[in-house]
């Protein structure tokens, strides 16, 4: 049965977050502890009960994920600064050639996207579209969607990237399973998203590179593709193996117990991040001639945008939280279940809603999440919450417009006009949110 105080609860600190953002430029991080409060307020808990939940709710979220996110962000930045990223998608043009290079250019932002921001893998490789475009002549946007799509994809969908990583702790899912998952899901959202799409738009939009006003001479000395590869590949090979071996798809008694324990240790993704960031600090950094001290700032300076991050996912850990408290993750859980709503379609709206009205994915992703969270019983499989994770994931990408940063991003670096910014990069994350949801969704059915 419904409880109306607490739908009247839930309804005003989603109301407040999205009035806060939205109409007042508050930072989301503000907003969502001010939400929180709100839902605690209204539905009648005490004052020293709601400090409580906040202290509660930030600190059982970011024990985890503030390490990982801050493990990630210096890993990618090594990557970064040593050429790295860009050596890669050199690599991946000279196989496919030029007449596959939207092909390549998803496969790049696909990869380079797993320890390397969007928006700063997105500037690390533009200058890469640029000379496509000045070499072939054809639109810009032929490959710049393909890239724009591998990075998008692989931002929502598959960690050690924030916003899954994020959903995956609020739901406590298994990361290796959503890792799993965010592939299945994410590949065939990159490829209709990535080269099809592009081929279809270019045709409709053209648009040239920047005139290139000064000949710079190119890198000569990028570390080699089977080390920046096997950097990549490493924590995440180490993550899904833990849980492929310690899954019950086997035994107790399959593989020696001291082998389990050791893939529990080192599968482990925080022992995994921490690795991956030794091996690169001394393979990126030291044997390629970075000094000690410079290695120190590169990653010093990693912190910055991984702060805010840290914060904000500490901050929905909080609005989860006071659902849980106040009951009414409980009571709506009831009602979901006594009304037969599927569970996965519920929190791809929810996502898609916040995303449309306030812009941020990463706000999107943790307010779902917060709010799908208190909804998961203990009958509730580690394969379904991964489910979940990318069902939020793929709401949280739809229909990125004028309030959301990647819009003016994209907008600037490829010189579109706002139309034409909707009608390429606004329809691509729609095509990657529905096409994700879609393959979600039939996992699930078959599963």
């Amino acid at each position: 049965m419904l409880d109306y105080n607490l739908i009247l609860a839930v309804t005003a600190g989603i109301a407040v977050l999205l009035i806060l953002i939205l109409k007042f430029k508050v930072q989301a991080f503000l907003a969502l502890l001010i939400a929180s409060i709100t839902v605690g307020l209204v539905a009648g808990m005490a004052p020293l009960d709601i400090i409580s939940t906040i202290q509660t709710g930030m600190g059982n979220t970011l024990g985890f994920v503030a390490v990982i996110i801050g493990l990630g962000a210096m890993f990618g930045a090594i990557l970064e600064q040593s050429g790295g990223a860009e050596a890669l998608a050199k690599y991946l043009l000279k196989v496919f050639g030029e007449k596959h290079a939207s092909i390549a250019l998803m496969l790049t932002g696909f990869l380079i996207a797993i320890p390397v921001f969007f928006d700063v893998a997105f500037i690390i490789l533009i200058p890469l579209i640029y000379s496509l475009q000045r070499k072939t002549k054809k639109s810009l946007l032929l490959y710049a969607i393909p890239l724009l799509a591998g990075l998008a994809i692989t931002h929502s969908f598959i960690p050690p990237t924030p916003g899954p990583i994020a959903v995956a702790d609020i739901l406590n899912a298994d990361l290796g399973l959503v890792i799993l998952i965010g592939f299945i899901a994410g590949i065939p959202a990159a490829i209709i998203s990535g080269p099809l799409f592009a081929k279809y738009i270019s045709k409709r939009i053209y648009v040239e590179a920047p005139k290139l006003e000064v000949e710079g001479g190119e890198i000569s000395n990028f570390p080699s593709i089977l080390t920046i590869l096997s950097i990549i590949v490493l924590p995440i090979l180490l993550i899904v193996s833990n849980t492929f071996l310690n899954s019950p798809l086997f035994s107790n008694q399959t593989f020696p117990k001291s082998i389990l324990s050791f893939f529990q240790i080192i599968g482990n993704p925080i022992s995994a991040l921490i690795l991956a960031n030794c091996i690169a600090w001394y393979v990126l950094g030291i044997r390629r001639g970075f000094s000690r001290e410079k290695l120190l700032r590169i990653t010093t300076k990693s912190m910055e945008p991984a702060g805010i991050i840290i914060l904000l996912t500490g901050a929905g850990g909080v609005f989860k939280q006071m659902l849980i408290n106040t009951g009414s993750g409980k009571m709506l859980a009831q009602y979901f279940a006594s009304g037969g709503l599927n569970l996965l379609f519920f929190a791809f709206l929810i996502a898609a809603v916040v995303r449309i009205l306030q812009g941020s994915a990463t706000v999107a992703m943790i307010t779902a999440a917060g709010i799908v969270a208190p909804l998961i019983n203990d009958s509730v499989l580690d394969l379904d919450k991964a489910l979940l994770v990318i069902a939020i994931a793929s709401g949280a990408s739809i229909l990125s417009h004028v309030n959301d940063s990647g819009f003016w991003l994209v907008s600037k670096y490829l010189g579109l006009n706002e139309k034409q910014t909707f009608n390429s990069w606004t329809m691509m994350t729609t095509i990657i949110a529905l096409v994700g949801f879609a393959s979600v969704s039939i996992i699930s059915y078959i599963y």
